[in-house]
């Protein structure tokens, strides 16, 4: 949205129940925005975004009676932007900022993304609080005092139904789940609200992606009846970003509340919400709503457009279907309805972190509880495999930029390495703080059981708990069980996976493993089966490839027509797969035909432990490419320099992915090459000439012969 070019001003309307009038609060002197407006406790004070003197998005307040106007955010960072707050109780403010330096993946980082930062004017400090692949949004304080927020990501699963609520504490920590985490509906959910007097129950707006996105439908939705909308669809065609007059519209079963947490939309009174699928979710769809405000468990008011050629005005409805206009303004929109009045201040939730900390734990009481690892029998899990996502910056991302568009990942992974497993299924370990942090369960041979494509975050200091992979979040831990075996010591210390924690990248990898296993057959010369595996004969003089010092040049293109004959056998879930969460060992390293043909014998090759757990978590991981994403100066400056310094200003991290990298060149550029291992092993047996006549079957015939042979 653009900081400038809008004559705005924030009004007070009065003598609503007559004739409603309205009086100028506060216009700024020049044509700048004024948005995202939030009322203190006590209605002293109104703080907004806008824009400062140097057309950057900063924090303002104001008070009530339109004087004593000043900025809230620091002024020292003329390249850092701050928008989108919310009062906390204790006087700090919660607000979404540029600092993190990252960008949205998907535009190819054309636009900056935010993380959300906690403000204290009063003592002029900052801290980062989310640690997230795109903008976390539209923070609100719930009425037990925690913080509700939209969280956007799309790590291997559609980037468009990917925006859900979340909530965590004022300090950051325990952040959760809230409300339609992996549903496909809504597309989004934006603005959301508490209403007064409810533990659980909120408002928010139901919105689309690539169309219409702002504004939308108006529900309430109560997560303690249920956490989101069930829905599991393989559609015919992928075309789901189709915004054209007719794009895919999936209406699947219509559930209830108790069963979708989603207790009913205005209007809707008496009916259950529909949970259609649909990128432009609300297009076409009339009245749209935006801004929500609650007065109580039946009334709102809202900022209302009945038709596309309705003006938009501040309305009151209820719960009953009833929309009454309240004002609106020939030539002019009316936005961000707030009550004038005092409210009950939540409790302020004392902060848990320990300043002093770079770490924090995270305790798992039995990793095969929940859905996630459903029907793997016990003591197939024998560790966890930890990674850490490093997100994009400006001028970079999409998922071609990492995997050469061949169905990778969205985002550079950062391998931290692995921890043990107790038997009765508890871990116990450590973990840096401040750090988007993945797991994934690992068989004893190091395959990957099931991906988690998302991450949790851990506060300095805090301990992070779960009951198991994926349990159903309404339900605590199990009363009858015991806490763990690994609760009876200290926190485990991440193992080293076969060195330091690195961005794991294709050419330092896997390709080490070609050289020493493949390369003698798959070379560039008349190469077996057509395919070579052998790095690129290039001539460094007369190409354009940055160097590292004065010494080290980026080998990466060396070893592109390796992986682009490689990955075809690796089977993995892509950029953006299934949005529910995968079958256990759906995508299983032993489903990939590279590791079948490994494991029935391909002409005595033998791998060891090392190049075996390489290529499996190559596949794990979503076969990634590239291992850094060598950004452009933007705003200034060296952007992964300037990340790494507000890091260390603003979080507990000193950590540079881009630097790791930089040195992984160096290392394997001092290194002696790879040298060729005649294979060693037995020739796999010759194939016989047994067939099966008609073996090949449809599932309906399948089903058939099970009836004929008496089979359930």
């Amino acid at each position: 949205m653009r900081p400038t070019g809008w004559d705005n001003e924030i009004v007070v309307l009065s003598n609503v129940p007559e004739q409603p009038e309205l009086e100028t609060l506060f216009k700024p002197a020049r044509n700048i925005i004024l948005r995202k407006l939030d009322l203190d406790f006590d209605a002293r004070k109104i703080m907004f975004s806008s824009v400062d003197d140097n057309n950057r998005w900063a924090l303002f307040e104001v008070n009530v009676d339109g004087s004593g106007l000043r900025q809230l955010s620091p002024k020292d960072l003329p390249d850092v932007e701050f928008f989108d707050s919310c009062y906390l109780p204790d006087g700090r403010i919660i607000t979404a900022s540029t600092a993190s330096y990252g960008a949205l993946d998907c535009v190819g980082g054309s636009s900056a993304m935010s993380d959300l930062y906690v403000l204290d004017p009063k003592k002029e400090t900052l801290r980062q609080l989310t640690f997230d692949q795109v903008h976390p949004q539209h923070p609100t304080v719930r009425n037990d005092g925690s913080v509700l927020y939209q969280r956007w990501e799309y790590s291997d699963i559609p980037h468009y139904f990917g925006r859900f609520l979340f909530t965590m504490n004022p300090d950051g920590t325990h952040q959760r789940p809230y409300h339609s985490a992996g549903s496909f509906f809504p597309t989004a959910i934006m603005h959301a609200k508490p209403i007064p007097g409810h533990p659980t129950r909120t408002v928010a707006i139901l919105g689309g992606h690539h169309g219409i996105s702002e504004s939308g439908r108006l529900a309430i939705i109560d997560p303690a009846l249920a956490r989101g909308y069930p829905f599991r669809y393989t559609p015919e065609s992928l075309d789901w970003a189709d915004s054209r007059p007719t794009p895919i519209d999936v209406h699947p079963e219509v559930l209830p509340a108790e069963k979708t947490g989603f207790v009913q939309e205005i209007p809707g009174y008496g009916k259950d919400v529909v949970g259609n699928v649909r990128d432009t979710l609300v297009n076409g769809v009339w009245p749209h709503f935006v801004y929500p405000h609650p007065l109580d468990e039946h009334y709102f008011l809202v900022s209302m457009k009945p038709t596309p050629g309705s003006l938009w005005g501040i309305y009151l409805v209820d719960v009953f279907d009833n929309m009454t206009l309240i004002k609106e303004v020939e030539g002019a929109a009316l936005f961000e309805p707030i009550p004038l009045r005092a409210r009950k201040r939540p409790p302020a939730i004392p902060d848990r972190i320990d300043p002093n900390a770079d770490t924090a734990t995270m305790l798992i009481q039995d990793i095969y509880e929940g859905q996630g690892l459903a029907g793997v029998p016990r003591g197939t899990v024998d560790r966890l495999r930890i990674f850490a996502y490093h997100f994009s910056y400006m001028h970079t991302g999409n998922f071609d930029a990492l995997s050469r568009g061949v169905q990778g990942p969205w985002d550079v992974r950062r391998i931290l390495g692995t921890v043990p497993v107790e038997t009765d299924g508890s871990v116990h370990f450590e973990v840096p703080a401040d750090t988007p942090i993945s797991i994934q369960p690992i068989d004893a041979e190091g395959r990957a059981l099931q991906l988690m494509r998302s991450w949790t975050v851990g506060m300095p200091g805090e301990a992070v708990s779960c009951v198991g992979c994926h349990e159903d979040m309404n339900h605590g831990p199990t009363a009858q069980k015991p806490l763990g075996k690994a609760l009876l010591g200290p926190p485990k210390q991440i193992e080293p996976w076969y060195g330091p924690p690195r961005p794991y990248a294709y050419e330092f990898e896997v390709q080490p493993v070609l050289d020493k296993h493949c390369v003698g057959c798959h070379h560039n010369e008349d190469p077996a089966g057509g395919l070579s595996f052998a790095r690129n004969d290039l001539d460094y003089e007369g190409l354009d490839i940055p160097v590292v010092g004065e010494k080290v040049a980026d080998t990466s293109r060396t070893v592109e027509r390796s992986f682009d004959n490689l990955h075809p056998y690796a089977r993995r879930p892509g950029p953006e797969s299934q949005l529910m969460m995968h079958e256990p060992l759906e995508f299983h390293a032993s489903t990939s035909p590279l590791i079948q043909m490994l494991e029935k014998g391909h002409h005595g090759v033998e791998l060891d432990r090392e190049a075996r757990e390489r290529l499996y978590t190559w596949i794990d991981l979503n076969v990634p490419f590239y291992g850094r994403w060598n950004p452009p100066r933007a705003r200034g400056h060296d952007q992964a320099a300037r990340r790494a310094e507000l890091a260390r200003r603003f979080t507990s991290q000193d950590v540079n992915p881009e630097a790791e990298y930089e040195a992984l060149m160096k290392v394997h550029a001092d290194a002696e090459p790879v040298v060729f291992q005649e294979p060693g092993g037995e020739e796999p047996p010759a194939e016989d000439e047994l067939d099966a006549e008609d073996y090949v079957f449809s599932g309906d015939e399948a089903r058939q012969l099970q009836e004929q042979a008496g089979q359930p």
